[in-house]
């Protein structure tokens, strides 16, 4: 019998902040060698009851949005924790994110600010994300519109 070494990176799973719950069964998933993100994760390993949003953007109940792209974001990772929070999810629930932007550069201008008000409404939870930047939103004045995707444990 022989015992061959795989081939390609190994995959450490590392834990969460949810880790001292005991019901929690979401990973990061961290391939070994590589580099660690900043701000994100290379990928997510969940089970649970599925929490999916639609494109959310940053207005408010009325349907005001808020003034600038900074402004925006803050009040789209407010609409989002509110909607995880009708089926009973947390920021650590959250295993994915897809960021459409409509200025690339408007959103790596603004990253510390970003990174600031990210952490004040999701706390240090960084799922796997992505970034990408399209034409225009359907709402013309919308500078951003982020899905998301949780997982509650069972």
């Amino acid at each position: 019998m022989s015992v061959t070494t795989p081939k390609g990176p190994q995959l450490a799973v590392l834990p969460t902040a949810a880790e001292d719950d005991a019901r929690s069964r979401v990973q990061v998933l961290q391939p070994s060698g590589w580099p660690m993100p900043k701000g994100y994760a290379n990928g997510m390993a969940a089970e649970g009851l599925i929490v999916v949003t639609g494109g959310v953007i940053g207005w408010d109940a009325e349907e005001r949005l808020a003034d600038g792209f900074v402004a925006q974001v803050g009040q789209t990772l407010s609409n989002i924790a509110a909607i995880l929070a009708e089926a009973g999810a947390r920021p650590e629930h959250l295993v994915r994110l897809t960021w459409y932007v409509v200025d690339m550069d408007e959103y790596l201008s603004n990253l510390k600010e970003l990174g600031k008000i990210y952490r004040a409404i999701f706390g240090a939870n960084y799922p796997a994300m992505a970034l990408v930047q399209v034409v225009r939103l359907v709402e013309k004045a919308a500078r951003v519109e982020i899905e998301a995707t949780a997982v509650i444990p069972r």
